[in-house]
């Protein structure tokens, strides 16, 4: 800390909501913010960049980490010190590994497989990241209302964008070039860098977190959106994880906040949609 403040995310308690958009990118956290109804705190230190606002009667925050899971690591540890039981609803970018995800296809995560050493410090390599069923629930949600093409499934989470995730390079070796196939056959969905961290470690606090990643490529084709498509993309994206956040904020109202009566919730109306 400095002062009274967190010392990488540069804020202090009271100015972060209980409801949490986390993106990698920083220049996210300003197209999520425009779609709300008023904006109360702007700040930026390091990559990481926060708006604090409200949106349809709910209080709010989005948050860029940076890329990769150290970086996550970090706001989230910081995060937990200023705030009392946030929720986060990572949006992201992705590759995506199976051929029916198209590009530009929202991917909802039930999982990630970890394929990053940072939670290896917190926990057993055994030790499953997990998306919390109520955040899965909502994003699926979501998307069906919007009318968006998504997948729900198994994100695996790398250290790294080239080597760590098998992409080959004139310069440097890779270690395991058939990564991405590897992965393709054992089901996964997409792969990405941040999601594992969130869950492992919003999983030992007790907190609700998922991911909804936009596919920016497809991996296994070698096919990758560029310009108003990407756009397109990011803003379904964006949209799908704000509409989540704010379906939970809705959930919560109406169940005084009492989580133990989600299950019975998501069992019901979320299992017939």
């Amino acid at each position: 800390m400095t002062g009274s403040r967190q010392y990488h995310i540069g804020l202090e308690r009271g100015e972060l909501a209980e409801y949490i958009l986390l993106v990698g990118d920083p220049g996210r956290v300003a197209k999520i913010s425009a779609l709300w109804d008023a904006v109360e705190l702007e700040r930026s230190n390091r990559e990481i960049t926060t708006a604090t606002g409200s949106f349809r009667g709910m209080r709010l925050s989005a948050m860029s980490t940076g890329m990769g899971p150290d970086n996550v690591e970090i706001v989230l540890a910081e995060v937990m010190e200023i705030t009392d039981q946030p929720t986060f609803v990572r949006v992201g970018s992705s590759g995506a590994l199976q051929p029916e995800i198209g590009l530009g296809d929202l991917i909802v995560s039930i999982g990630a497989v970890r394929l990053e050493n940072t939670t290896d410090f917190y926990v057993h390599p055994g030790y499953p990241a997990i998306a919390h069923r109520d955040v899965v629930w909502a994003l699926q949600t979501a998307c069906r209302e919007r009318g968006y093409v998504h997948h729900v499934g198994l994100t695996a989470t790398a250290s790294g964008f080239y080597a760590p995730q098998g992409r080959q390079m004139r310069t440097l070796p890779v270690r395991y070039p058939q990564l991405a196939e590897e992965l393709r056959r054992q089901g996964v969905a997409n792969l990405e860098m941040e999601s594992s961290a969130l869950f492992v470690l919003a999983a030992l606090a007790g907190l609700r977190a998922g991911t909804v990643c936009a596919a920016y490529a497809q991996r296994i084709e070698g096919t990758f959106l560029e310009g108003a498509a990407k756009e397109a993309a990011e803003a379904r994206c964006i949209d799908a994880g704000l509409t989540g956040i704010h379906l939970l904020w809705q959930m919560d109202q109406e169940q005084d906040g009492d989580p133990r009566r989600w299950s019975a919730l998501i069992g019901g109306r979320g299992g017939e949609q």
